[in-house]
């Protein structure tokens, strides 16, 4: 408005009015940033808008009151184009707060259908989703089948097939056939939530590195003074001063920075990375040790059949042994028993219904089925209720589930909790991204810890550890900063304490997830490499940026010393250097060139490459 005026004052002549219009309205915007910079100081930032307002009023002092308009809006502008970016960049973000579950369709008496708030809610609950709604809550089918879209929690676009059974987890779509689903946990609790918590406090959170950017402020503004003030005395010019500090201003640092690191924790959470904070994303660029926990983290956690082993008193065939045991597992809650209930299925095996089944905490499982009084379970618990018990010859990595039936040993399942698929890939990626030393850490034996590192590629092990036993190991490795990935509840210590903690959150525990600085929403170990990959992108963007803003103006202010410049041309080739650093920054959006993880990594890279 005021340049307007000036302008208009200006076409009629009025030359001094317009001055005086266009230099009080500048050395208002100069007071209104002088209390800007004060708030600044006060919070250990100060530099930029020193130069700013130092600029402003040389501006106006010597005349070149276009010149001073010129950099109130530019500074405007720079404000404007700053927001701007970080509404882009934070857009992944924002979209998962605004998809949050609201209400829900609750299945009362007689079939009769409610909506409720999706806070009352509660455990047990029959729920209705109809076509392209979102799952209010977590939730097991109860549907036959059903098709939903868990692109806002995984990254894959593709959607995923349930059956009857299977965990819905709130957030996910459904697709163009009403399901029913029963609640198993309430609204707070449920996984939407936990990411709605995250990304919540990751959005809030200010990097370290824009921190640090602040701090480049202190030596550019004394260079900015030093060569300001050089070039007045060694020209004699008042005018030199002015023409200086208007290249000098305003320093593209503070936008640059943080534009960076929203850009690349909207780049994680669409890959199904929930980063809490932009500091984590510097302390991943950095990280030299990756330590990991075995189950559930590089191994799948669910052990699978991998032989069955029938005793030679023992009349009956493996597969007949397998459906037995399979039988009586349907009444155990052990974590083996779902394991092998999949292996019988998995082989077409029926699984006759028991009676007079009762489970032995920890200890294993008694059941009659199809005429038969079977006994499942440790070796202890067996060896102690059948005549003829035989110990199988385990190696390392594995474990037996031993059979009894009708008072004599029947025979052993072989199991094993086999290494995840991309486990020897991820941990070949993190060495080409400057990790240096691999650590397995965990409860478990020596020797099963021993096999599964062997197989991964790990040569440093800490087996048969408590969680302060983990806290300590981590705490003394040297090579830092450390990586901690994990799952448990019994892992919330280590990845707290760790520089990076890194929770495996699809199917691990929330305590993890809180204490964690990094939550990968999807199972896929090879989401940690990626975690690491894209913090050193979005550093190094964030400090390639950082300097090319220096390196511009202080090139502006050697020629503005020799009187090249002009104070009018001077602004506005400010303007420019504030936007060529802000669409570098933006750049940490997308993919460096060194991404090389897993074919779906790269896929969901190629995806997110199109949105932006």
């Amino acid at each position: 408005m005021a340049g307007a005026g000036a302008a208009a004052l200006l076409a009629f002549g009025q030359e001094g009015a317009a001055q005086w219009l266009a230099s009080l309205y500048a050395l208002a915007a100069a007071a209104y940033r002088s209390v800007l910079m004060v708030k600044e100081i006060l919070h250990g930032r100060w530099g930029i808008d020193l130069l700013a307002v130092t600029a402003i009023i040389s501006t106006v002092a010597v005349g070149e009151y276009v010149a001073s308009l010129i950099i109130v809006l530019m500074l405007a502008g720079g404000n404007a184009l700053e927001t701007y970016a970080e509404g882009r960049a934070v857009r992944e973000l924002r979209s998962l707060l605004e998809r949050a579950p609201r209400s829900a369709r609750r299945e009362g008496r007689d079939a009769i259908l409610e909506d409720i708030p999706v806070e009352q809610v509660r455990v047990g609950d029959v729920l209705v989703i109809r076509p392209s709604e979102v799952v209010p809550v977590d939730g097991r089918l109860i549907s036959t089948a059903g098709v939903f879209d868990e692109s806002a929690l995984t990254g894959e676009s593709l959607p995923v097939e349930h059956r009857s059974g299977d965990t819905l987890l709130s957030g996910s779509v459904n697709g163009d056939a009403a399901v029913r689903m029963q609640a198993v946990t309430t609204a707070e609790d449920s996984q939407y939530s936990l990411i709605v918590a995250l990304v919540q406090e990751a959005s809030a959170s200010r990097a370290p590195v824009v921190r640090l950017a602040d701090r480049y402020a202190v030596p550019f503004t004394a260079l900015a003074f030093l060569l300001a003030g050089t070039a007045w005395y060694l020209s004699q010019d008042s005018g030199r001063f002015a023409q200086v500090l208007v290249v000098a201003t305003p320093c593209p640092l503070l936008l640059a920075a943080p534009v960076a690191f929203l850009g690349g924790m909207s780049r994680a959470a669409h890959a199904g990375i929930i980063v809490k904070n932009g500091g984590t994303l510097e302390r991943l660029a950095r990280v030299r040790t990756a330590v990991f926990d075995k189950t559930g983290t590089l191994t799948q956690g669910r052990p699978v059949l991998r032989e069955i082993l029938v005793s030679k008193n023992a009349t009956m065939t493996p597969g007949r042994l397998l459906q037995l045991a399979a039988s009586a597992e349907q009444y155990s809650s052990h974590v083996l028993a779902a394991s092998v209930m999949d292996a019988a299925r998995a082989r077409g095996l029926a699984l006759p219904a028991g009676h007079l089944a009762q489970e032995h905490a920890t200890q294993g499982v008694t059941a009659v089925c199809d005429g038969h009084a079977v006994a499942v379970g440790k070796p202890s618990f067996i060896s102690s209720s059948t005549s003829g018990f035989e110990e199988a010859d385990l190696a390392g990595g594995q474990l037996g589930v031993y059979v009894g039936v009708d008072g004599r040993f029947a025979g052993t399942l072989i199991m094993s909790d086999p290494l995840r698929d991309n486990a020897i890939r991820t941990l070949e990626e993190l060495h080409r991204l400057g990790v240096r030393e691999t650590m397995l850490l965990t409860g478990d034996s020596r020797s099963t810890a021993m096999h599964i590192a062997a197989e991964a590629g790990i040569t440093s092990v800490r087996a048969e550890c408590l969680p302060a036993d983990k806290v300590a190991e981590v705490a003394a490795l040297g090579s830092r900063p450390v990586m901690m990935v994990g799952d448990g509840v019994n892992d919330a210590p280590v990845l707290a304490a760790a520089d990076v903690g890194v929770a495996m959150g699809a199917k691990g525990s929330t305590a993890a997830s809180e204490s964690a600085d990094v939550v990968i929403m999807v199972d896929d170990l090879s989401k940690t490499a990626l975690a690491v990959d894209i913090g050193r992108h979005t550093t190094l963007m964030a400090l390639e940026s950082i300097w090319i803003g220096i390196g511009l103006s202080i090139g502006l202010m050697f020629a503005a010393a020799f009187g090249f410049i002009p104070a009018v041309a001077g602004a506005l080739l400010q303007e420019v250097v504030d936007l060529a650093t802000i669409l570098n920054a933006l750049r940490a959006l997308k993919p460096g060139r060194s991404t090389s993880g897993a074919p779906a990594d790269r896929a969901a890279d190629m995806r997110q490459s199109q949105l932006f």
